[in-house]
């Protein structure tokens, strides 16, 4: 193998000797294909020789290089570095200007594609938050910069491969970054540390602007200081006992950032402090009520304090208290009003105040005992004032009868009220009235048939006489070819009752 300085020489190029046909002449070329031989042999050598000069000079005065100053070969640089162009002369080797060349052009490569990442992290800061790498990184890139001057492309190509790395792992680190710098905005609004946050907003938008957390962090510290002066408003009125202002500026700090955890919790707890002393409030309320016997103010506040605090034990056996407490006040005043219903003779009332008992407790024994009195008595007083305001029905035997059996048990109740003893004086007068036959005479023609209702059919007579109760009593005549006539008569317990005339003396045409 030829050395890569060595001049490369063309292979002679010969024709192949061709057989001789044994019956056919051959023929000689044709006049074209040597000039075309010749203008190949001349292109070959062109690409050998003066194209990689020229695509050497071409890349190097096309590729950017923003930080790097290409420095002139040096004689003393190191023969065992990369290879490297040689001044111009007879000894200059084309292939090693080539070789050259592309390691030069693989060195800017890379070169480019780290200043592009430099740029994008510079208008990101990174010297600010990258403070240790990205400086390490840069001087890896100048030290890459200064193998690029000297020729070594490729000591140049690694050097700046790594700081690309370095520059790399730093863009790759962005997101933890701003997680980092998004989470001390976070911490500071709970924590009130107005600086923390603006510093750490601060630098989130400028690593990454485009963050879609941002809006959100930059809406919430633009009301930090509302907030706060809130919390601390809130605090004040607690320390007074004011709950109920308390809860009204956390709710307001709570609508100024929903997302603020402490105000939240302030606003839960007071709340609940609130809450819980309104429930302490009510309950005592509804035990004053109850021990002065106010039933339903009790029962409001007691059921006030249940919706307070949804299921409570407490406040539903305060309920139960007052519904037992006033049943059984209901059932003592119904057994005194039964009492002195009683009392006054009044025994209807009673019969209803006692049933009323009855209802709300079926075994309760004043009530059935009352209960059982109390009808008895009430049915003699509804009959005995009956009889009373219509006397002339004792003229009925039957109902004279019963009255005076009922007359008769009522002699027997002891002790005995002012009312059934005025009752029994009244009624013994009326049933002796009552009882007292009175004579009653009667005149007709003899040809009138007599029948007084209720009493006796007398038939045709002149003159009769009966004895009869008092009472009132009707009595008809008729007679064939007369108009009938109607007469109503009453027979009074004193007597002297005038003679009644029944005759018919109006003839029918």
């Amino acid at each position: 193998m030829s050395s890569p300085n060595e001049q490369l020489e063309p292979t002679p190029f010969e024709l192949a000797p061709q057989s001789e046909p044994n019956t056919v002449e051959a023929k000689s070329p044709p006049n074209w294909v040597l000039p075309a031989l010749a203008g190949l042999a001349l292109l070959a050598l062109l690409v050998v020789f003066w194209l990689p000069a020229q695509v050497d000079e071409s890349t190097s005065g096309n590729t950017p290089e923003p930080n790097v100053t290409v420095a002139e070969p040096t004689a003393d640089a190191s023969p065992a570095s990369s290879p490297r162009a040689e001044p111009a002369g007879p000894e200059v080797s084309p292939w090693s200007d080539a070789q050259a060349a592309k390691l030069r052009k693989e060195a800017q490569d890379v070169l480019q594609e780290l200043l592009d990442l430099q740029f994008g992290l510079e208008e990101r800061g990174a010297e600010r938050w990258a403070d240790e790498t990205y400086p390490q990184a840069l001087e890896t890139a100048k030290t890459g910069d200064e193998l690029y001057r000297q020729r070594q492309y490729v000591e140049a190509k690694a050097s700046y491969q790594q700081a690309l790395a370095q520059l790399q792992a730093i863009n790759d680190s962005i997101p933890s970054v701003v997680d980092a710098q998004l989470e001390l905005a976070r911490s500071g609004l709970e924590e009130s540390k107005v600086d923390q946050v603006r510093d750490a907003l601060e630098l989130a938008t400028l690593v990454e602007p485009e963050n879609a957390a941002l809006p959100n962090l930059q809406q919430r510290a633009s009301v930090m200081e509302p907030l706060l002066a809130l919390l601390n408003q809130a605090a004040d009125s607690e320390a007074m006992g004011d709950l109920g202002t308390a809860v009204e500026d956390l709710q307001g700090a709570v609508a100024l950032d929903g997302e603020h955890q402490r105000a939240a919790a302030e606003l839960a707890r007071v709340s609940q402090a609130q809450l819980d002393m309104q429930f302490n409030d009510a309950m005592s309320d509804g035990y004053s009520a109850l021990d002065e016997g106010r039933y339903s103010q009790a029962r409001n506040a007691f059921q006030e304090a249940a919706k307070l605090r949804p299921g409570s034990s407490e406040a539903g056996s305060a309920l139960q208290e007052v519904a037992v407490a006033q049943q059984a006040n209901r059932l003592t005043s119904l057994k005194q009003q039964g009492d002195s219903l009683e009392q006054s003779e009044q025994w209807q009332q009673a019969v209803e105040a006692y049933q009323s008992a009855l209802e709300t407790d079926s075994s309760l024994l004043f009530a059935v005992e009352g209960l059982k009195r109390s009808q008895f008595r009430a049915r003699i007083d509804k009959q005995f004032r009956g009889a009373m305001l219509q006397p002339e029905r004792l003229s009925d035997v039957a109902v004279a009868e019963a009255t005076e059996k009922l007359l008769q048990q009522a002699k027997t109740i002891s002790p005995r009220g002012p009312v059934l003893a005025e009752q029994i004086s009244t009624l013994e007068v009326l049933l002796q009235q009552a009882n007292t036959l009175v004579p009653v005479t009667l005149r007709s023609d003899g040809d009138t048939e007599v029948i007084i209702y209720k009493i006796a059919r007398l038939g045709k007579f002149e003159q009769q006489q009966l004895t009869l109760r008092p009472g009132t009593y009707r009595i008809r005549g008729s007679r064939v070819g007369s108009r009938d006539v109607l007469h109503t008569f009453t027979v009074s317990h004193s007597g002297n009752v005038p003679a009644i005339d029944v005759r018919c003396t109006e003839q029918i045409l």
